[in-house]
């Protein structure tokens, strides 16, 4: 019970790697605020899992892109709960498309979900922690096409290498408060939104090429959140940390001989 008494925000809670951080987190004792998209269909059976589990859980429908819709969120945590001392931040998309041909409306909206969602509600819940002169966890949840080029992905890996160093200034800034600032990078997960993108015949393929030999799940996500969350990684700001399966060092393997 390593989140025993603590209070964290988790956005895009839903469904896929908010849900599980969220439900990992819940496991470990933590008591939630889930927050997503403003008519959510996933929302309500995200909180009912998470109460199953055992824990206090508050769900709240906002649009996390924008800076009244974090404020809400707050709100909302701080009126239920009274307070909070962690941020988990989850939300982005990500629209395959040729850079040739990519619209600049989505590539805007990419980096909102992305970035700018994550500025505003870090930045509101740190507000309230050197308010309450009391150390936090701000955690979010990068990628690791961050620095791995993938065609197709130029503003969710735009958005995301940006994520990466706005951890670490953050993490820098925030020393004297003792507030802990990190990042996770996924590899590829098993989600709703990469099934939207490929088949299951697709994804089976591709997942037994990993070096893994299978996708991340959102647990697999939410365990290093509970870690970074917890007292356990006091000594542990301004890290990037892949959480991939071998992702990233999938294409530096020996290649066999081939057979005579």
């Amino acid at each position: 019970m390593r989140m025993k008494d603590r209070i964290v925000v988790v956005t895009g809670a839903a469904r896929g790697i908010g849900l599980g951080c969220a439900e990992e987190l819940a496991s470990e004792g933590a008591s939630l605020v889930i927050a997503d998209r403003p008519g959510s269909p996933e929302l309500d059976g995200a909180a009912q899992a998470i109460r199953a589990l055992g824990a206090r859980c508050l769900a709240v429908e906002a649009d996390t892109f924008s800076r009244e819709g974090c404020e809400s969120v707050l709100a909302a945590a701080l009126a239920e709960f009274g307070d909070v001392d962690a941020l988990v931040s989850v939300p982005a998309y990500n629209q395959r498309a040729s850079f040739l041909d990519y619209d600049g409306e989505v590539f805007e909206g990419i980096l909102r979900s992305a970035l700018l969602g994550g500025f505003h509600m870090s930045q509101l819940v740190c507000r309230h922690l050197v308010a309450r002169a009391k150390p936090g966890r701000i955690v979010f949840i990068s990628s690791v096409l961050a620095r791995v080029p993938n065609a197709r992905c130029v503003a969710y890996s735009a958005a995301k290498a940006a994520l990466n160093t706005m951890t670490q200034t953050m993490a820098v800034e925030l020393f004297e408060h003792r507030i802990n600032v990190n990042a996770i990078e996924p590899g590829w997960i098993d989600t709703p939104g990469e099934r939207s993108h490929y088949s299951d015949e697709t994804m089976a393929a591709e997942a037994r090429k990993l070096p893994w030999g299978r996708l991340g799940t959102g647990s697999d996500i939410g365990k290093a959140a509970v870690y970074l969350c917890s007292d356990d990684a006091d000594y542990v700001t301004g890290t990037i940390l892949p959480i991939d399966g071998g992702y990233r060092l999938k294409h530096c393997r020996e290649v066999p001989p081939e057979t005579p």
